[in-house]
């Protein structure tokens, strides 16, 4: 842990620690034994940049000591950081492999998903609207102090190193946890979101941070997973029965909706690959008519023609009049998708960020609590 620069309590058992920490135990876990191949798959996938830097130096050391690594990476960058070649597969074939000093971004997209892509990040088209939820003063969970205002059409990200309180303020918003103190508004009424019924009630859904742990049901089907949030205000009959003709043409709308790959609705979602699975857990939330959407590492885990779908699938989810939240650890997604950006550190917030004040710098500033915003950016509290 000490090579790492993470302080985790030994004695803690792993079930309780975050995503990002349960991942760091793991990399230790291969780092203790005395390897000589490594063989690394998405080993920075649940970390933010923080981390990830962490990371780099042991893996270069590793590289002085004459270790040879495998390094599996959606994140582009890692590859030109890391790697002295670049192996490309797609639909579980081999296409081709290049030397990294002599390649470009452009010609790995193009190799790893067939076709050229542009315009990374979507632009918007129709302006904001008016204010659907605000936060006052928000504590509990973890986190104190928090306030922000997300607006109809917008697309508000959350920025900050691991452990910062993003999650655990979604997860009040969301009523998976308890607020001891401050308000929440919904379309100006003071709302409590006592639990997630009440959240989806008041058309507050959630994609969370580990899809395969609370996003999805792995061993069911994609019509499951689809009709199951929504039976109640959907598909029962005499309050009891399942309508499977609803529950059939609700997931093929969806399947259709969201280009989700597959062979059929009746597919395990566990057999999907994951920007498909991302998909699934998408649809479900969707299926719940909720027009707040809140996205906790919406890209993790998947290639960059999925990442390229999902901003696509955001951006026109804002501009048919819904309203995003999106956490990231991934800074250019961040600040390439946000009308704004809210920034935490160690469960307080830093300040707002409004568009012209994105940079890169400045946000890491704030993430490392080294001051608050003001000034261009708006801070509350």
């Amino acid at each position: 842990m000490k090579k790492i620069g993470i302080k985790i309590p030994p004695q803690k058992p792993v079930g309780e620690l975050t995503v990002g920490h349960q991942q760091i135990v793991e990399i230790t876990r291969s780092l203790v034994k005395d390897v000589k191949f490594l063989i690394m798959d998405e080993p920075t996938a649940p970390l933010t940049s923080g981390e990830v830097e962490q990371l780099y130096k042991i893996i270069r050391s590793l590289k002085q000591q004459g270790i040879t690594i495998i390094y599996i990476s959606h994140r582009l960058e890692e590859l030109f950081d890391l790697t002295d070649r670049v192996t490309v597969m797609r639909d579980g074939r081999y296409i081709t492999t290049l030397n990294v000093p002599e390649t470009t971004t452009a010609e790995l997209i193009r190799h790893m998903v067939g076709r050229e892509l542009s315009d990374t990040f979507p632009r918007r088209e129709k302006p904001l609207g008016e204010e659907v939820l605000r936060v006052e003063h928000l504590s509990g969970n973890g986190v104190e102090d928090i306030n922000f205002t997300l607006h109809r059409g917008e697309i508000l990200g959350f920025a900050g190193l691991l452990g910062c309180g993003r999650t655990e303020t979604m997860e009040i918003i969301y009523g998976a946890a308890r607020k001891s103190g401050g308000k929440i508004y919904r379309n100006g009424r003071e709302v409590d979101i006592r639990n997630t019924t009440v959240a989806l009630e008041l058309g507050i859904g959630l994609i969370p941070e580990d899809r395969k742990k609370n996003g999805v049901f792995l061993n069911m089907c994609i019509s499951w997973n689809t009709a199951v949030s929504c039976l109640r205000q959907k598909l029962l009959k005499y309050k009891l029965i399942v309508e499977e003709k609803k529950e059939r043409a609700l997931a093929l709308d969806y399947v259709g909706k969201l280009q989700i790959k597959t062979p059929g609705i009746e597919q395990l979602v566990g057999n999907l690959s994951g920007g498909n699975q991302q998909k699934v857990v998408v649809a479900k939330v969707m299926a719940t008519d909720a027009d707040i959407m809140i996205f906790d590492e919406p890209t993790r885990g998947i290639d960059v023609g999925a990442k390229q779908e999902m901003y696509l699938l955001i951006r026109k989810m804002v501009d048919g009049g819904k309203s995003v939240i999106m956490i990231s650890s991934e800074m250019t997604e961040v600040i390439g998708l946000s009308d704004r950006i809210v920034v935490l550190c160690e469960g307080r917030q830093m300040g707002i960020l409004e568009q012209e004040a994105f940079e890169q710098e400045r946000i890491l500033t704030l993430a490392s609590g080294l001051g608050t915003e003001k000034g261009d950016a708006r801070v509350y509290g």
